[in-house]
């Protein structure tokens, strides 16, 4: 089921990005909200860089924006991790206009991609 999820996203990602023309920035804005002490942390982040919230680490893999409209849209490719657990809390393509899309499923922490730092 899981891997259905991913092929359906993986289409619609590529669709999506396949009607615009994007162009790859440097890094980007993530948002992070602990859901028990109601903190909201805005994360600037490079390519390849960690950025930590309490016991989450949220590395950038990539951000991408449409060319034509670099305000509009942020694509960008996040893995998350939970403490020391080598497995990824999160991984993959999150959506700044559709943060639903594919949203990291975690009982404390809410993760989301605001945009890329395009200038």
């Amino acid at each position: 089921m899981l891997r259905r999820i991913a092929i359906a996203l993986a289409c619609v990602v590529g669709t999506m990005a396949s009607a615009e023309h994007v162009a790859e920035a440097g890094g980007g804005s993530v948002r992070v909200l602990d859901k028990i002490t109601g903190v909201v942390t805005d994360l600037e982040l490079q390519v390849g860089q960690e950025g930590r919230v309490g016991l989450l680490g949220v590395t950038m893999g990539d951000c991408r924006y449409p060319i034509d409209n670099p305000s509009g849209n942020a694509y960008g490719y996040l893995t998350v991790l939970y403490r020391d657990d080598p497995k990824p809390a999160f991984q993959g393509w999150m959506i700044a206009s559709a943060p639903a899309l594919n949203a990291m499923d975690h009982p404390r922490y809410d993760v989301w991609m605001l945009r890329c730092n395009n200038s």
